[in-house]
């Protein structure tokens, strides 16, 4: 938000730095600071308030494409075209990190970056997802033990969404950018899922807990 009693304290031969063509204010900005010039007394031509607003209209659309670029960046662009590259797409790494925990979500999403030949992010995605599964199994497990909390709201739901919130940002940062991909089949997601499951529920030398998938499940009765 751009504050007009702000620029107003600028000189005109500082306000006119913002109707120069190419430069780095917002289309507000400029707005603002043409009004001024002109409340101001400052006669503009036909042809100057012309190029004035093209240079508005112009940072407009530069802004309107960045918001664009930046959704394409967060979107999944799953394709049925059949050259297109095989990966596990987004919503079955954030599906089955949200109930199953940070592990099988982070292992798909490493095969995801093998796939791709980013080998130090997959990695680093592996093993930050077990890291996160261990810290997120205790926390839970002090909340669940301690406090009772019925509202949707709750801080369980936030440390689970949190594990898959990191993932999501890790599959930005890594993954080739708009890349068109099919999605593969879920065979192996629901082999990890059955497998984390069974592991939690044995609590293998106090190790794993079950706490996520109780805590999700609880929360879900209770939306």
């Amino acid at each position: 938000m751009v504050s007009k009693n702000v620029l107003r304290k600028l000189s005109d031969a500082e306000l006119d730095k913002y109707l120069i063509a190419g430069n780095r204010f917002t289309p507000e900005a400029v707005k603002v600071a043409f009004e001024i010039l002109q409340e101001r007394g400052r006669h503009f031509s036909e042809s100057e308030k012309e190029a004035i607003n093209e240079i508005i209209l112009t940072k407009k659309h530069e802004e309107e494409n960045r918001t664009n670029e930046e959704k394409e960046v967060w979107k999944d662009h799953v394709t049925e075209d059949p050259n297109a590259i095989k990966l596990y797409s987004r919503t079955t790494i954030f599906i089955i990190t949200i109930v199953f925990t940070t592990i099988p979500g982070s292992i798909l999403l490493c095969l995801n970056l093998l796939t791709v030949k980013k080998y130090a992010a997959a990695v680093f995605t592996l093993l930050t997802g077990i890291g996160y599964f261990f810290l997120q199994t205790y926390l839970l497990a002090i909340i669940f033990n301690t406090t009772y909390h019925s509202s949707r709201y709750s801080p369980e739901m936030g440390i689970i969404a949190l594990g898959a919130i990191i993932l999501l940002v890790t599959s930005v940062l890594f993954m080739p950018k708009k890349l068109p991909y099919r999605a593969k089949p879920l065979f192996l997601p629901v082999i990890l899922a059955i497998m984390m499951l069974i592991i939690m529920l044995i609590n293998f030398k106090g190790w794993f807990s079950a706490y996520p998938v109780l805590s999700v499940f609880r929360l879900i009765r209770e939306f």
